[in-house]
């Protein structure tokens, strides 16, 4: 059980494919993230089983449950962990629809109830020389907009394919203390905001 100071992180990767480079990295950020003793919960956006947004489903039906499901771990947490692929130098479509369903307003909710206040960190891996950085600049400006305070640090993995040993962790130290200084740095801030 959380103590009342312990953080609560979720944690998930914007890719659906199950060899993800970016779920590698949101397994080995979220581990940094237990050790520095916060309570830390891993999504996986393909076990929500969100379709595709479309006004037309949402009033017919209403939100659909895989996006209820996302709002309400969204809630239950104090700081988003979000480790972005970059497609085509930007935003992946499966990480932009989730966002587009969470900031859906559900019955007797807020506007936005789901991002503003929340604090955010965000990490990204590619095989590329500059580690998907260019996916993880569009996350953040569209998390900013929804009001999310997303921290400054933010690191990139670059050829990510060579990254990880058999066990899942960074073989670069350099990489890890990359990845454990925006841990660090979001669990320090969320605990300030909490007080």
């Amino acid at each position: 059980m959380a103590t009342s100071s312990q953080i609560k992180v979720l944690a998930f990767a914007g890719s659906l494919r199950s060899g993800s480079l970016n779920k590698k990295l949101v397994h080995a950020a979220a581990r940094l993230a237990r050790q520095g003793g916060a309570e830390v919960t891993i999504a996986d956006l393909r076990d929500l089983d969100l379709p595709m947004y479309d006004g037309d489903l949402e009033d017919a039906g209403g939100i659909p449950q895989g996006a209820l499901q996302l709002k309400q771990l969204m809630a239950s947490h104090d700081a988003l962990l979000i480790a972005c692929p970059e497609y085509n130098s930007s935003i992946t479509g499966a990480l932009k629809n989730a966002i587009d369903w969470a900031s859906r307003q559900a019955p007797g909710e807020a506007p936005l109830e789901s991002f503003k206040g929340k604090l955010g960190a965000l990490v990204s891996a590619s095989p590329g020389n500059f580690g998907g950085l260019r996916g993880m600049l569009a996350t953040r400006a569209i998390l900013e907009h929804l009001g999310v305070l997303v921290i400054p640090e933010q690191f990139a993995v670059a050829r990510a394919h060579e990254a990880f040993d058999d066990a899942g962790n960074l073989k670069d130290p350099r990489q890890s203390a990359g990845v454990q200084n925006v841990v660090s740095r979001l669990l320090a801030t969320a605990q300030k905001l909490k007080g």
